[in-house]
């Protein structure tokens, strides 16, 4: 799959360990750095393992058109797909290329 970042602090949260470290935890960052291993192993989004269970869902309301994957509750990898239209389903066997948008507990806001 084809990985994109919205800026280039969350792509060095999301490709340099020590960064996330600081940034996260160590906890955080080490499932953060499995999640990214396997997006970018995953030929589309479809192929997302679930064991251990990345959750992977779709978000609502505000963050429509979003979706995240479990790293240690309660953060979330949030990403959206590049090929995104507003008003149509995700299809995720043909989602080829994402963006990385931030990681977040979007319930403890």
């Amino acid at each position: 799959m084809d990985i994109y970042y919205k800026s280039k602090q969350i792509e060095k949260v999301c490709n340099q360990s020590q960064v996330a470290i600081v940034k996260l935890g160590s906890e955080i960052a080490k499932k953060l750095r499995l999640r990214m291993v396997e997006l970018k192993a995953a030929d589309v989004l479809s192929d997302i393992s679930h064991l251990p269970p990345a959750r992977l869902h779709e978000l609502e309301g505000g963050r429509n058109g979003e979706l995240a994957v479990d790293l240690k509750h309660p953060f979330r990898l949030v990403f959206k797909s590049n090929d995104f239209r507003k008003g149509m389903p995700i299809d995720k066997t043909k989602v080829t290329a994402i963006t990385i948008l931030e990681v977040i507990n979007y319930h403890g806001k």
